[in-house]
């Protein structure tokens, strides 16, 4: 399995990206438009850089510039997922693409789960949390923390064989639904927790450690 980071152009977990490319996770780092400008700020060289770059109001100097017009069928994130992938990258792990307008967060989520099933392992990255894809059959063990909420909810109409454990509340082989708001808010005990799906694909936030 290769990582490969991509960083788009709103809030960026600097700490969280330079914690990881110091202990040499990432394999290859995509610039995302104007999340070029994030990495700039501290320093960090990515790899390629692909987008139109309307945001970030120039093309940058990279090893590799993936351009594209303007006026598109696709956005950005999903033109740099497209390019991971391409270049075998199976676990993606997403800065800068949950924050600043609802619709391209929710434009992104919506990637996210479509790229999941096909077979990438998908985190995002926020300031205070991360969001890991789930496709079953698939098991996700969240490290023991002392506190915080963990929310579970469906990409599908219906997500089967739903299993959380270690929480302060189980759920234990249920179906769950994406026209409903269980799955929100559970928490954290201390304890390794486990989140695990059959069928469909889940949304598991997390708090970062």
């Amino acid at each position: 399995m290769t990582t490969c980071a991509l960083v788009g152009a709103v809030d960026f977990n600097a700490e969280d990206f330079q914690a990881r490319q110091a202990a040499g996770e990432f394999d290859f780092v995509i610039a995302v438009d104007a999340g070029f400008a994030h990495l700039e700020a501290i320093g960090a060289v990515p790899d390629m850089a692909v987008g139109d770059f309307d945001s970030l109001g120039y093309v940058p100097k990279c090893r590799r510039v993936s351009r594209h017009p303007v006026k598109k069928d696709k956005s950005d994130m999903e033109l740099a997922i497209e390019k991971a992938l391409a270049w075998n990258h199976d676990e993606l792990i997403v800065y800068g693409a949950l924050g600043g307008r609802l619709d391209h967060t929710l434009a992104n989520l919506q990637l996210f789960a479509r790229f999941s099933e096909r077979d990438a392992y998908v985190t995002a990255i926020a300031d205070t949390y991360a969001v890991r894809l789930l496709t079953g059959p698939d098991v996700f063990e969240l490290p023991p923390l002392p506190e915080g909420t963990v929310s579970v909810f469906s990409a599908n109409d219906t997500a089967r064989g739903v299993i959380e454990r270690g929480l302060a509340y189980s759920i234990d082989d249920e179906p769950l639904s994406n026209r409903t708001s269980r799955g929100l808010s559970n928490e954290l005990t201390g304890e390794e927790a486990t989140v695990a799906v059959e069928e469909g694909t889940l949304y598991v936030f997390y708090p970062l450690a």
